[in-house]
């Protein structure tokens, strides 16, 4: 009635495959390198070098080798890349806890801070406008 297996389970374990594995750890430093080097490139589009470089420091680090870096400018505005800034070092902040990255932990938080604020400053006064022929 039944026919007998004749495959190999996919529920057998993989230690014995012939893939390359990576640890916990190292698979925290890839995503944190790339939490990081996308901060990196919203930080420079809003022309925040400081920090920028700060962030250049970090993912040097974690990759072994310096990110590379552009000034592509987007057609966003400041306040959108400031949120999206804002999300990207809350992500890493998270995977910087994870793996007790204590130094992007602190520059992750400093980040938040700064975009946080950035957004919540009121925006700069525009000039009246005066209409042609008015008093």
């Amino acid at each position: 009635m039944y026919e007998p297996i004749r495959t190999k389970s996919v529920h057998t374990s993989a230690d014995h495959a012939d893939f390359p594995h990576r640890s916990r750890e190292d698979a925290l430093d890839i995503q944190l390198a790339g939490h990081l080097a996308a901060l990196l490139a919203v930080t420079d589009e809003l022309g925040l070098t400081a920090m920028g470089d700060r962030i250049a420091e970090q993912v040097a680090r974690l990759r072994a080798a310096p990110p590379a870096r552009h000034a592509g400018r987007s057609e966003a505005s400041p306040a959108a890349l400031h949120r999206r800034a804002h999300a990207l070092a809350g992500r890493a902040l998270v995977v910087a806890a994870s793996r007790a990255d204590t130094a992007v932990a602190i520059l992750a938080a400093e980040a938040m801070d700064a975009h946080a604020a950035a957004l919540a400053a009121p925006a700069a006064p525009t000039a009246p406008t005066a209409l042609v022929g008015a008093p």
